[in-house]
């Protein structure tokens, strides 16, 4: 029976997650939506359900996490993880605040971390600011963000905003002090009120130290990173036994294919480094209601065979802003999901067995058309990016790329992994 329960607030960062769990040892599945009866194996020792929470209004947020956690509560998980962006996607309205005040209201707990820290892709949090490699998240892309423009790197201020309950600091000096002088620090602040914990990281053995000290806490929220540390802490304390073969998957052919709708710099320049067959959608005419997808599926059919190919809708942010502009955010965002999600249903008939998506709006769009109800979560392609395998009579290889993930020549590695 499953152990931990996350209630994930995209697709990519649910997977992100997976991957990591799986990396230390914890059988998991990724569920999208809120999990059926019968879509979780009985085996899995941790189960990620993928919401698509990041940018609705906050009420709504609360509503789908909320059940979330019922549904997972109902399939005997005994911890329970908040996981968002490691770039702490949010506005001044939420959604990270108030989704962790109804977490913890509904748990009866007193107090969850805010750990948003990945070192290995670059995030790390010192003095409550966090930075994306060696600037501070308000100097990064992600300031000039769409939908969650991040101008504050300081996460104990953009937490204050979303939320009336206390807000603290657990700083870097007292995580490395050890796993110990950590707990004391948080049940410190739990004495003093404070609900709400940022908690510093600027290494994996921080992550393995924070992993320890909240290893019995009912509710942890984060990032992937903080993750890390889980699966040790919960085997020491006899809650998990095996080590090994938790990335098994099925071995699964067809031909390969990548889908591209992230307009994030990582997912631009794995685009420009791709050296195989590239079609470049027209995001406009898209827009304008032509047969775009029609007219890619014909050149995609005469493309498939030994090597993958690329379809991207990405684009550079002030081109994405121009489109915006001129069709409305909502219009445009739809009618490109739309024809991606079209594009991946033509291209599994026409023989796809391995496909990778780019884009957390993009891969939720693309698992909807496909009817993927759950996800065995597979070996990592690049920190943060698993393989998975869909769960169902047809199963598919599907990589579920954030955008901001991956190394230049993902596309490319990733069909030589499995």
């Amino acid at each position: 029976m499953a152990i931990l329960g996350i209630v994930a607030d995209d697709f990519t960062g649910a997977t992100d997650i997976a991957g990591m769990l799986v990396k230390g040892g914890m059988r998991t599945i990724q569920t999208i939506g809120v999990p059926v009866p019968g879509a979780v194996p009985s085996d899995v020792d941790a189960i990620v359900v993928a919401l698509k929470t990041r940018s609705i209004p906050a009420r709504d947020a609360v509503a789908q996490s909320l059940e979330a956690l019922k549904a997972l509560q109902a399939l005997g998980c005994v911890r329970f993880f908040f996981k968002y962006c490691s770039t702490f996607d949010s506005t001044d309205q939420g959604n990270i605040g108030p989704v962790g005040d109804a977490l913890i209201d509904a748990l009866g707990t007193k107090q969850a971390i805010y750990c948003p820290a990945f070192p290995e892709n670059g995030r790390t949090i010192f003095f409550g600011h966090l930075f994306v490699g060696d600037v501070l998240l308000s100097d990064s892309h992600m300031r000039h963000h769409p939908l969650t423009p991040m101008t504050d790197a300081s996460l104990v201020r953009v937490l204050m905003r979303q939320t009336k309950h206390k807000v603290g600091l657990v700083p870097l000096r007292q995580v490395q002090a050890g796993s110990a002088s950590l707990r004391a620090a948080l049940n410190k602040l739990a004495a003093d009120g404070v609900r709400h914990v940022v908690v510093d990281a600027v290494a994996d053995t921080d992550l393995g130290i924070i992993g320890e000290a909240i290893g019995d806490d009912l509710l942890v929220t984060g990032g992937s990173g903080v993750a890390l540390g889980l699966p040790a802490a919960y085997r020491r304390r006899g809650l998990l036994a095996h080590k090994s073969g938790a990335d098994a998957l099925p071995a699964i052919t067809g031909a390969s294919a990548i889908l591209a709708g992230s307009c994030s710099a990582a997912t631009l320049g794995q685009i420009v480094a791709f050296k195989g067959p590239h079609l470049a959608l027209d995001t406009d005419a898209i827009c304008r209601g032509e047969p775009v997808g029609d007219q890619a599926l014909t050149w995609a059919r005469g493309k498939l065979g030994s090597t993958p190919i690329l379809l991207s809708a990405s684009d550079k942010p002030e081109a994405v802003k121009a489109l915006q502009a001129k069709y409305g955010i909502e219009k445009s965002s739809q009618a490109i999901e739309s024809t991606m999600a079209a594009l991946a249903r033509g291209l599994v008939t026409a023989g796809v067995g391995r496909l990778v998506v780019a884009g957390g709006e993009t891969s939720g769009a693309v698992v909807g058309a496909l009817d993927v109800k759950a996800l065995r979560i597979g070996p990592e392609i690049d920190p943060g990016v698993p393989w998975t395998a869909s769960i169902g009579a047809k199963p598919l290889l599907l990589a579920l790329k954030s955008g901001n993930f991956g190394a230049p020549d993902f596309f490319t590695k990733a069909f030589a992994r499995p």
